[in-house]
């Protein structure tokens, strides 16, 4: 005979809260292209031109707004220099780079349980 489980207490507002934050971050990341964008730049600081070439399937005005949208969100800069030629570079930011090893142990959960 086996024994029921023992009943451990469910704390409904740390799990709201946990849901929550979760959910902010997913709709956020899960937007197409962001996780892309940031992963393009975990390697180093890089312009519109090479983002552009090293993300498959994005267009030039969809890269833009994405590139606004994470440097809205505090997770990229975005530095001109003054020329000639001016040049731009986006880069990661703390809080960009905080977001790495997040973003590697999904690609490395991806690469392990979903088919490819």
């Amino acid at each position: 005979m086996t024994a029921a489980p023992e009943h451990i207490p469910v704390d409904a507002e740390q799990c709201a809260r946990v849901d929550s934050a979760l959910t902010r971050a997913f709709q956020f990341l899960g937007k197409r292209w962001n996780a892309a964008v940031l992963g393009s730049l975990a390697a180093g600081p890089a312009g519109f031109r090479e983002l552009s070439r090293s993300i498959d399937g994005i267009s030039d005005s969809m890269l833009a707004n994405r590139l606004v949208s994470l440097t809205e969100a505090g997770l990229i800069t975005r530095t001109v220099a003054a020329g000639p030629p001016v040049t731009v570079a986006y880069a990661l930011t703390e809080r960009g780079r905080a977001l790495m090893p997040a973003l590697e142990q999904i690609s490395r959960w991806s690469r392990e349980h979903l088919p490819a």
